[in-house]
């Protein structure tokens, strides 16, 4: 007797589309000057990194009031430099958890993964700037 495994392997690509309010950085360097604005700016996408972590680990540790905290402080930040779909997103991530919509708070955790890396990438591309 002989068994015959065939495999197939569905890999599902999320392309995320992102959006920066130009305006929203045009305004910080208006305001702040060349340099105060890319110190702002290369502050902000460091602290948007590590609490994106941060939130990928409140999730899988089950700590939803900090996992929300966390998603909230996300879109200060991210509005502040113009990130309005990453924004958008942490919104939606702390509204899942006010309903305790678990499914749902994962689905938009995850597409807050995505989202904010292809932010952090737009915004250091459009200003140019380098690591």
């Amino acid at each position: 007797m002989g068994f015959n495994v065939v495999a197939q392997i569905l890999t599902v690509i999320h392309k995320e589309n992102v959006r920066l309010d130009s305006d929203k950085l045009s305004d910080l360097y208006a305001q702040l000057g060349e340099a105060g604005a890319e110190d702002v700016v290369c502050r902000a996408i460091e602290e948007l990194a590590v609490r994106l972590s941060h939130c990928e680990r409140l999730w899988r540790q089950n700590d939803m009031p900090n996992l929300r905290k966390s998603a909230r402080s996300l879109i200060a930040i991210a509005d502040q430099i113009g990130m309005t779909a990453m924004a958008q997103v942490a919104r939606d991530v702390t509204g899942a958890i006010d309903i305790d919509d678990f499914a749902a708070v994962a689905a938009t955790l995850f597409r807050l993964m995505r989202i904010g890396e292809r932010s952090l990438t737009a915004v250091w591309e459009q200003q140019d700037l380098s690591v």
